[in-house]
Parts: structure tokens; C-alpha cells; sequence
């Protein structure tokens, strides 16, 4: 119990919590997996070397999709390296395949092998041809093997996870540095469907529409992310200099900024930009990881390096602490609230100009709840709600883990409005281990 406590009391105390929720969905989703694709291709290499002594005429066969094409073009490749001779390859549906098998037949040839993806080599079709063929009747059907392995541990899923948190880890920066100096900022939702409109109608309406250059989106983007900038400045200003509550401030600013998105859009969404818009939030990186990751992780380092390494991130830590001593220490506690609040919303709007890109639009109804999301991965990683105490790592960790529930749910089957309800006890949950830290693990009498 006093190891748990102690794991929990620490500033990355929920990374564990996030491995067991990794192994608990490994556990739940293991079943049986059917390669595709380039991967399919390398296993039944390996099965057709360790069954045929010498080569001979074969047919392949894969579905009409991408990974169909890439497993027919690699295996084809390595059969002729092997002095295999390639009757016919298909990349399509079992007609095509009965097509080939019967022009084979037809010539006379001696297929002795049929090398395919699983979903045609239980075709009645193929036992069919091979019982009325004299030419097939020696022919082997093989197929990759299967194996085991959990559907939550493939790599597109991973990604994916990545990917779909991507905009919710970058606003929570932002609402980070909020907390951490005992506020909140509700209007980080409606920044996100003002940032995505304003840039899509910047692009629409000044900088050529979907012949827009390069510069002409960048510009559109940057403007856009500047706007949601002075939004959370005016908000920083409304509790800096005039004591209106931050929850009340923020409130008003989530009302205004959805009230501009609908009147700047008229209601609808704006989607008449380039086809390239859509490089940072679709766009992948060399190595395959999304661009909208890449750009989440630097952000991460940067933030990083700003709270524990700088004047200004110690100055974020001592508002949040005690406001009163910090100001008697010489910190221009104003000036602080100032520049969290409008960083904030400029991290706001790099997330709605995300999302622009990833739907190739901009929508007044995006960002819908996500305030609630964005709040939900700082707390659960671990930043107080009174202020004074967070990391931004931690951050990184609670956006994790809520995108990994939702997936892990999503895998298994769950409901839709059953996920609300796991989603609000993790929250409440983070929010108990919080106050039970702040009172060393005791219970108030």
C-alpha cells in the first residue's frame, strides 16, 4: 500500500497507471491476425521455401486493395529471384482469380502452386478447378499463417491513438499553464471552431481558395492562430486587471468565439481550400508518424524546457501557488496571468488549424466538449486544480490515457454513452487521489 501511495504521490505517478491500462487492453483484444500486405508476403515466402525442394509455375493472388497490390508485387518478386515462374498475379476478386486458374488449365500448364491471401484459399472455387483440371489437380494453396497478437498493439492502432489525441495534448498545454495558476479556461473548445473557420475563410476569401499557394495557408493559419491569441489575452485582462473569476471570464469568451464561428461562417462548413491544406493534420513524416504527432512532440520538449528550466515557467508555478507572496517577491503576477491566458488560446488555435486540416474544412461545431477533454488530461496527469503544482510530461501522460480508454473501449465494443461514463469516473477519480495527496492520504473528519 505505501509503494502504491508512493507511485501516486509522484509527479509521473500515472505513467504506471497508463502501462496497466496499455497490458489490460493487450490482454482483452489478443486474437488471431491475418498479415497483410508486404509483411503477408515475407511469411509465405518462408512457408513456400520449407514445402517445395525445387520451384515451378505459380499463381498469386490478393484482394484489389493497396495491401493486395503490395503483397502480389513483393511476392512476385522474390518467387523469380527463387526461379519460380509467375503464370499470373490478380489483384482483385475471386472471378479474377478463377480466371486465370481456368486460362492455366486451358494451356495446359502445371501449377503447382497458388500462393494468395487467406480470403481466397478457402474458395469452393479452387477445389473446383483443381478436381476438373488435370493441369491444377497438384496444386498447392498456401496462404500466410496467422498469428497471435492484440488488435490494441498494432502499429496503425498505435498511431492512430497518437493521431486522434494529437489536438487534445496540444490545447492542454496551454490549459496547463492555466491551472497551474489555480485557473481554467473553458473557451479553449470554441477557439478551436473559431481558429478552424477564420483560417478556412482567410484561404477562401483572400488567398485564392483551393488554388491558395503555400504562404497564402501559412498566412491563414498564422493569422488565425494570433486572433485565438488576442481572445485569450482579452480573457488574461479580464482577470488580471479586473478580479473577474477565471471560470466566469472563460465562459464568456466560449460563448463569444462560437457566436464569431457561426457568424463568419454563416452556419456551414468551409471547405473550398487546397487539397494540400490537409499536410499537417494527414501528412506523414519520414519515418511514418503523422505530422500532427511530430508537432505535438516538439511542443511537449518546448514546454518542457519553458516550465523547468526558465524564469517564466518558475514565475507560472509561484502565481499558482500563492498569488499574494509572488507579487510581494517581485513577480508581475499580472503580466504572468496575461501571457498564460493568451497562450492558451493561441494553443487553441494551432489545434483548430489541426483540425481544419485533418477534416479539410472549417466547421463552427468543431471543438464541441473538447474544453471538457482538454481539462480532463491535465488533471488526470497529475497538475492540481488549486494551482502551484503540475508537470506538463504529466500532461502528455493523462491525454494518453484517456485516448487510450476510449480506444481500448472502442475495440471491445462499448457504447458510446457508457464511454461517458468511465470517462467522468477516471476524471472524478484523478480529482480523489488529488485531494487525498493534498491532505497526505488522509481523510477529512
Amino acid at each position: 500500500m505505501k509503494i502504491l501511495k508512493k507511485l501516486l504521490s509522484s509527479d509521473y505517478g500515472m505513467l504506471g497507471v497508463l502501462g496497466v491500462l496499455c497490458v489490460f487492453f493487450s490482454l482483452i483484444t489478443f486474437e488471431n491476425q491475418q498479415p497483410v500486405g508486404r509483411d503477408a508476403a515475407d511469411r509465405l515466402l518462408v512457408q513456400i521455401q520449407n514445402q517445395f525442394e525445387t520451384p515451378g509455375v505459380a499463381v498469386l493472388a490478393g484482394k484489389g486493395s493497396d495491401d493486395g497490390r503490395d503483397f502480389v508485387s513483393q511476392l512476385e518478386e522474390q518467387l523469380m529471384q527463387e526461379g519460380w515462374k509467375v503464370e499470373a498475379k490478380i489483384a482483385g476478386s475471386p472471378i479474377d482469380l478463377g480466371k486465370a486458374l481456368r486460362q492455366a488449365g486451358e494451356n495446359k500448364l502445371r501449377v503447382i502452386l497458388l500462393a494468395c491471401e487467406q480470403s481466397f484459399a478457402d474458395l469452393p472455387l479452387v477445389e473446383n478447378l483443381k478436381t476438373t483440371s488435370p493441369g491444377l489437380s497438384q496444386m498447392k494453396v498456401l496462404s500466410p499463417d496467422s498469428y497471435g497478437w492484440p488488435n490494441f498493439l498494432k502499429t496503425s492502432n498505435l498511431l492512430n491513438i497518437a493521431n486522434q489525441i494529437a489536438v487534445i495534448a496540444i490545447i492542454a498545454i496551454g490549459m496547463t499553464l492555466v491551472i497551474i495558476t489555480a485557473g481554467i479556461d473553458l473557451s479553449v473548445g470554441s477557439l478551436i471552431a473559431f481558429s478552424a473557420v477564420i483560417c478556412c475563410w482567410l484561404i477562401r476569401e483572400w488567398m485564392g481558395g483551393p488554388e491558395a499557394t503555400i504562404l497564402g495557408m501559412v498566412v491563414a493559419s498564422l493569422l488565425a492562430i494570433t486572433a485565438c491569441g488576442g481572445l485569450g489575452l482579452f480573457s488574461g485582462s479580464m482577470i488580471a486587471y479586473f478580479g473577474v473569476p477565471s471560470f466566469v471570464a472563460s465562459l464568456g469568451m466560449m460563448m463569444v468565439a462560437s457566436g464569431l464561428a457561426y457568424m463568419i461562417s454563416g452556419g456551414l462548413s468551409i471547405y473550398q481550400i487546397p487539397s494540400s491544406f490537409d499536410w499537417l493534420g494527414r501528412g506523414d513524416s519520414f519515418l511514418g508518424i503523422p505530422n500532427a504527432v511530430v508537432l505535438m512532440v516538439l511542443l511537449y520538449v518546448a514546454a518542457h524546457f519553458l516550465m523547468s528550466r526558465t524564469t517564466a515557467g518558475r514565475y507560472v508555478y509561484a502565481v499558482g501557488g500563492n498569488a499574494e507572496a509572488a507579487r510581494l517577491s517581485g513577480v508581475p503576477v499580472k503580466k504572468v496571468i496575461l501571457w498564460v491566458y493568451a497562450c492558451s488560446g493561441m494553443l487553441a488555435g494551432l489545434g483548430g488549424v489541426v483540425m481544419a486540416s485533418q477534416f479539410r474544412s472549417g466547421d463552427p461545431k468543431y471543438g464541441l466538449m473538447y474544453e471538457l477533454y482538454v481539462i480532463a488530461a491535465v488533471v488526470v496527469g497529475g497538475t492540481s486544480l488549486s494551482g502551484g503544482r503540475g508537470k506538463v510530461f504529466g500532461t502528455l501522460i493523462g491525454a494518453f490515457i484517456i485516448a487510450v480508454i476510449q480506444n481500448g473501449m472502442n475495440l471491445t465494443g462499448v457504447q458510446s454513452y457508457t464511454q461517458k461514463v468511465v470517462l467522468g469516473l477516471v476524471l472524478l477519480a484523478a480529482v480523489l487521489l488529488d485531494m487525498l495527496k493534498k491532505r497526505g492520504w488522509k481523510l477529512s473528519s
